[in-house]
Formats: C-alpha cells, sequence, structure tokens
C-alpha cells in the first residue's frame, strides 16, 4: 500500500481548508440547517409523519450525514485548531449528540435532535457576536445575581413572618415565598392575584410589596440589561478598533510597497544615466 507523500497530503488539506472557507459553501450548510429546522418542525405533526414519516426521516439522516461530512472535513483540514475553537466544539458537540442511538432508555435524546438548529449561532457572524457578548457579560451578571438572591431571601423571611399564616400557600414556607416573590417581580397578576387580597388582611402590605418591586423589578432587571448593553457595545468598539488596525496595516504595506517600487525606479534610473553618461563623453 502507498503512502502519499507529506507534500501531497499538505496540498490536500490546504486546498479542503480553502474548499471550506467559501463562502458558497457555509451559506450551503446554513440553508441546510434552515430546512433541518424545519423538517423537525414537521416531525412534530402527527398528521404529517403518518403521511410522510419515512420520507421525513430519511431527510433527517441525510442531512446528519452531510453535517458529519461537513465536520470531518473541518477536522482534517484544520487538525488540531479545530478543536481549539469554542464555535467548532459547538458545533462537534451538537452534531455528536445527534448521532447518539435514541432507543430504550435514550429515547429522549431523541428530542436533543432541534439543538442542530442552534448550529445557525456559529454559522451567522451576528449572532455570534450577540452571543460572545451575552458570554462575555456572565462575570458581571452573577454579581448582580448574587445581589437579587440575597434581596429575595430578606424579603421572603419577612413574608414568611408577616404573611405566612394567613396564607400558607403563597407564604407558608421560604420556598414558596420564594416563588411568589418571583411571580410578583415578573408583574404577573400580582395586584389583583396576590397584592390585593393580602391587603385585604393587612391594609399596610402595600409597603411591602411596592418596595420590593420597585428594588426587584425596576432596578435590578434594569442592571441586567446594563451590563449586557455595556459588554455588546464593549465588544463592538473592540471590533471596529480591530478593523481600523488590520486597514492601518495594509495602508502601511501599501506604502511600503510604494516605497519599494519607487526606489526600484529610482536604482534604474540611475543605471540608465550610468549607462548613458559614456556615450555623451565620446560624443563631446
Amino acid at each position: 500500500m502507498e503512502m502519499k507523500p507529506p507534500s501531497d497530503v499538505s496540498s490536500l488539506r490546504s486546498r479542503v481548508q480553502t474548499f471550506v472557507e467559501l463562502p458558497r459553501f457555509g451559506q450551503f450548510i446554513l440553508a441546510l440547517i434552515l430546512l433541518n429546522a424545519v423538517l423537525l418542525g414537521m416531525e412534530t405533526s402527527q398528521a404529517l409523519m403518518a403521511q410522510y414519516g419515512s420520507t421525513l426521516l430519511l431527510l433527517d439522516k441525510l442531512l446528519l450525514g452531510v453535517f458529519v461530512v461537513e465536520l470531518l472535513l473541518r477536522i482534517f483540514a484544520y487538525r488540531a485548531a479545530f478543536f481549539k475553537d469554542p464555535w467548532s466544539l459547538f458545533d462537534f458537540a451538537v452534531v455528536a449528540i445527534a448521532l447518539i442511538p435514541a432507543s430504550g432508555p435514550l429515547a429522549v435524546l431523541r428530542s436533543l435532535r432541534v439543538l442542530r438548529v442552534l448550529r445557525v449561532l456559529s454559522m451567522v457572524p451576528s449572532m455570534r457576536r450577540v452571543v460572545s457578548a451575552l458570554l462575555g457579560s456572565l462575570p458581571g451578571l452573577s454579581s448582580i445575581a448574587l445581589v437579587l438572591i440575597l434581596i429575595y431571601y430578606v424579603f421572603a423571611v419577612m413574608a414568611t413572618k408577616i404573611f405566612g399564616a394567613a396564607f400558607p400557600e403563597w407564604f407558608g414556607s421560604i420556598g414558596a415565598s420564594f416563588y411568589t416573590l418571583f411571580q410578583v417581580m415578573t408583574l404577573e397578576s400580582w395586584s389583583m392575584g396576590i397584592a390585593r387580597p393580602v391587603m385585604e388582611q393587612f391594609p399596610y402590605a402595600w409597603l411591602f410589596f411596592v418596595p420590593f418591586i420597585l428594588v426587584a423589578t425596576f432596578t435590578m432587571l434594569n442592571l441586567f440589561i446594563a451590563i449586557i448593553v455595556n459588554t455588546m457595545q464593549t465588544f463592538s468598539e473592540e471590533e471596529h478598533a480591530l478593523e481600523r488596525e488590520q486597514d492601518k496595516q495594509a495602508e502601511q504595506q501599501e506604502q511600503q510597497q510604494l516605497h519599494a517600487e519607487l526606489k526600484a525606479i529610482r536604482e534604474e534610473l540611475q543605471q540608465l544615466r550610468a549607462a548613458l553618461k559614456p556615450g555623451d563623453d565620446s560624443g563631446s
């Protein structure tokens, strides 16, 4: 069995890398991902599955095969660099989950095939920037979440002690108070469903609910939004700075190339002058 020379393998890897980086190839894979999303939605319809079930499942398997081939091409092209890219690892995990046999106790994993739709996040640059910004805001969001949990705990203890005996279903325990306060924070039926019934027995209960809503809903949640917006702005500024730096480097390269060409032209002119001088002297 003949082994391919290293140069041939490198050349093949280079051609595969060029192929997978083509915009048309990325657009083709994105179209298949969207098609796969439509097929997975159609599989939830009993009427469609009864009539076209075998066709839909066959198309699903064919699309999965295309995704596997695409990943293999990228792994072959980038080798170890593929596993250093978080988005490539995300694509690999999503496709690997879809390859797990969904039978017996693992039948629940069949529903995880829909995760393949999330590959749109790694294929569309604008979506990728949004996800990167959300991940970058996690440290700030975790700090705000800890403050919010502390506020929840203080108000939950107060609510359990004050309203627990009269309204055990809502405030009978710390856990029940946490859930009720979460409903209040979302402003879902908090007034007519919770606050007003409590105020029938505790007329001054609004002194508890109104400050909680002001702190938990209008203050803390706005802080969450502010952190995310600030992080996205920072990411955008960094991208613009990188683009300006790349443009500056390209401009410098053009200037250096222009200087080199001018220098070469000047040297050629000097050589021409040196070659013409003896002829001028002899003529005179």
